[in-house]
This record gives C-alpha cells, sequence and structure tokens, in this order.
C-alpha cells in the first residue's frame, strides 16, 4: 500500500489504488456512514428554513470514536461552559454529521467510479472540491481508528506499528498508518 496522492494539472489530484486498497477504503468508508448514523430526510411540505434551525442533540454521543468526531466545544468543569457546549452542540451537530457523511460518500461513488486499469487497481483521479471532502474523511478515518486503538500521540502511533503480526489489533493499525500516510500527501498536495 504504497500509493500516494499528486497533484492534477488544474488543481485536484490522484492516487493509483490497487484492487485491495480499494476495498479496504471502500468498507472503510462505508462502516464510518454506519457509525456516523443516518441523516434526517426533509418531510415533504415542511418548511426548508425551519430545517436549518432545527435542534440537535446537547449531550455529547456516549461512543468514545463519536465523541472524538463530534467533541464538546468547550472541556470545563464549569457548569457555565458546560452549558454553553451543550448549546453549541444542539446548533451545530447535525451540520456536522451532514458534512462528515457527505465526505464519506464522495469517498464511496468516487471509489464506485473507478475503472480498472487491467492491472488490478486504477488511479484515483479527484477534483478539488472531491479532494477537500477526501481529505476530510481520511482525517474522520484516522480519528475512528485511533480512538479505538487508545492512541494519544503520534509517538504512540508508531509503537503501535512495531506489535507483532499475531496481534489482533495489527490490521487496525495498518490501516491508521496507511490512512495517515494517505492523508499526508494529499495534503501536500492540496496544498502545491
Amino acid at each position: 500500500m504504497a500509493g500516494h496522492f499528486e497533484a492534477l494539472p488544474g488543481g485536484g489530484a490522484a492516487v493509483p489504488l490497487d484492487e485491495v486498497e480499494i476495498s479496504i477504503l471502500r468498507s472503510l468508508a462505508v462502516q464510518l456512514l454506519e457509525l456516523i448514523g443516518p441523516g434526517d430526510e426533509p418531510v415533504a411540505g415542511e418548511d426548508p428554513l425551519a430545517a436549518l434551525f432545527a435542534e440537535g442533540p446537547t449531550e455529547p454521543p456516549s461512543d468514545p470514536a463519536l465523541r472524538r468526531l463530534f467533541p464538546d466545544a468547550y472541556a470545563d468543569d464549569d457548569e457555565e461552559l458546560r452549558q454553553a457546549a451543550a448549546d453549541f452542540r444542539r446548533y451545530t451537530e447535525n451540520d456536522l454529521r451532514t458534512r462528515k457523511r457527505d465526505d464519506a460518500l464522495t469517498v464511496v461513488r468516487t471509489l464506485d467510479g473507478l475503472s480498472a486499469s487491467g492491472e488490478g487497481g486504477a488511479v484515483l483521479k479527484l477534483t478539488p472540491d472531491e479532494s477537500r471532502a477526501w481529505l476530510g474523511s481520511l482525517n474522520d478515518l484516522r480519528l475512528t481508528i485511533g480512538t479505538r486503538l487508545e492512541v494519544k500521540d503520534e509517538d504512540q502511533g508508531e509503537e503501535l506499528y512495531r506489535l507483532p503480526d499475531d496481534d489482533p489489533r495489527k490490521p487496525m493499525v495498518m490501516a491508521y498508518l496507511w490512512l495517515g500516510a494517505l492523508q499526508e500527501t494529499l495534503v501536500e498536495t492540496l496544498m502545491s
């Protein structure tokens, strides 16, 4: 899994992926969609402006990975700050969930739109907007996997790399490190 993103003329990015990489990325994106959950579909006849002001949850999610994806705005034991965090969550989490869901859907759709190159893989070519969605989704995937692995800092991620092959966490660690490398080359590509 040595592919890395490269800039495309006019913006966007491209990366060669083999069939296994495509399958892994698609599977991870689908799992992220399942974790985030379905969106609220507008009800026929409902005022679209009212939907903009629909209130979301006020409490952080119970799942640690979701709590990492949707953190509190303020981390403090002060009652006033807890109330401010609840208010902030109420008015922002639904939109944040929608954006994260849209980013993951972009990953799935762009992977589904690939044509095989005949060598068991393909070159994924992304527009600038698709590249930004991929960057968001790669970040969300790394945060989720890192939370499941209980990674607290980057140095610990390197320690996990040295796990024995028979450790049941090894495949998840390899995905975590690979996603990090993809994310890094995509950031570099978008900044060039």
